[in-house]
């Protein structure tokens, strides 16, 4: 049995343990968290001394949030444990990578980042699409969905008391995609950002407006996750936003127009995921396994979906693939 644990029990750290549940291979040695006591019959241990139990678990499901929590306390826990996030900030990724990659190869561990649905089963379309059709049109969209790292991003902005980001894709920039004209886009000009806003309140009007015009500014101009994005931000109250935004749907699809030969070709990949962090909850277990297995083989540092062979993410033997799936 592969031994792992959790640290941070957000959305996503909730929903890894309900899929390590599932898996016929692991078991929950017990769950990090700043807080005493949790709503789980698991064992709660005390994130301040997560070093302590690093002979007790072979991976170490990182569940923190990728505005801060991610980048300032991955590479920490990466010299004393396998691990795997699921680190979301494209633009810094590279850095991330470094970062990680120094940690665990001073550790002697296997740093798995940026797994999930994207990065991670989307950024494997688009090397597979262009792989495949080489110089060809390709665009990701995403949503329309909640995306958990900017809904993140939202509730660290000052005098946010709740706060939910909806990606939502242009369809005239997928038609475009499709027709082969989709030379120049940018991924701004794609889609939208709808951001629903909880403001703290004080009971005095002016400062409450100062507030939300200081929340909507610091979210607009906020670089990586909505600057340059077309964004709207809509305070609302704390009741309209228990009721209309609770869930967690998303999805998306990576296109790819190109040629081969003589001819032409589209390759659509697409998700649609009815809960995100239960969905992105099994991306980050399923490379998990893969971590274990590949730190058994001897290999230590930074990976990323595109280093891991499919096969060392299932639980069914390579001998089984190859007869049921190949």
């Amino acid at each position: 049995m592969i031994r792992t644990a959790i640290i941070g029990y957000g959305n996503l750290g909730r929903s890894v343990e309900k899929v390590v549940a599932d898996q016929p291979d692991m078991e929950l040695v017990g769950i990090f968290s700043r807080r005493d006591s949790l709503d789980t019959t698991a064992r709660v241990l005390p994130a301040a001394e997560v070093e302590k139990y690093a002979d007790e678990v072979d991976v170490l499901f990182v569940c923190l949030g990728s505005a801060t929590d991610v980048p300032e306390q991955a590479p920490a826990l990466a010299r004393h444990f396998t691990t795997v996030d699921t680190y979301d900030n494209h633009h810094e990724i590279p850095k991330h990578r470094a970062a990680m990659d120094a940690a665990a190869r001073e550790g002697g561990t296997i740093a798995m980042i940026s797994t999930g649905w994207d990065p991670g089963f989307f950024s494997l379309n688009r090397v597979l699409g262009t792989a495949v059709l080489p110089g060809a049109d390709q665009m990701t969209f995403w949503g329309p969905g909640l995306s958990q790292g900017h809904s993140d991003a939202v509730r660290r902005v000052p005098g946010v008391k709740k706060g939910v980001q909806y990606t939502v894709p242009k369809q005239e920039a997928i038609d475009a995609v499709k027709r082969g004209e989709a030379a120049g886009l940018k991924g701004n000009e794609c889609h939208l950002r709808q951001v629903y806003v909880v403001a703290e309140q004080t009971g005095d009007e002016a400062a409450d407006e100062a507030t939300r015009n200081s929340i909507r500014e610091a979210i607009v101009t906020m670089p990586d996750y909505f600057e340059p994005y077309e964004t709207t931000v809509e305070f609302i109250s704390e009741e309209d936003f228990d009721r209309d935004h609770q869930g967690m749907p998303h999805g998306g699809q990576v296109i790819t127009r190109g040629k081969a030969g003589t001819s032409g070709h589209v390759i659509e990949f697409g998700l649609q995921l009815e809960r995100n962090p239960d969905f992105t909850a099994a991306m980050q277990v399923a490379y998990g396994r893969a971590a274990h297995r590949m730190k058994a083989n001897g290999e230590v540092g930074a990976r990323t979906v595109f280093e891991v062979a499919p096969y060392l993410l299932s639980v069914e033997p390579l001998d089984d693939l190859v007869k049921d799936k190949l």
